[in-house]
């Protein structure tokens, strides 16, 4: 999921939804503005909502190049469990 910057400079941000029994639901978008603590730093990721739309095509399409900065950032980003595409593997 991508950081989106809307047309009125607002930033859709990715964000996990966690149930009351603190297992996860799900990720969501939630519509953030200026105002917000981390506005400044979700903006500097930000893309268009068409930017994002050709990032998924591209990824969709098999793009090597796009698949290879995935792994790099899965790998940065240890801490989860990122699968690869047709990877059926159980993520829990």
């Amino acid at each position: 999921m991508f950081v989106i910057r809307l047309p009125n400079g607002n930033l859709m941000v990715p964000q996990t939804a966690i149930g009351n029994d603190g297992r996860m639901i799900g990720d969501a978008y939630v519509e953030i503005g200026p105002q917000d603590a981390e506005y400044a730093r979700l903006a500097a990721q930000a893309m268009t909502e068409d930017e994002a739309a050709r990032r998924r095509a591209q990824w969709r399409d098999g793009d090597e190049a796009l698949q290879r900065e995935f792994a790099e950032f899965a790998r940065q980003n240890s801490d989860y469990r990122w699968s690869e595409p047709g990877d059926d593997a159980d993520p829990a």
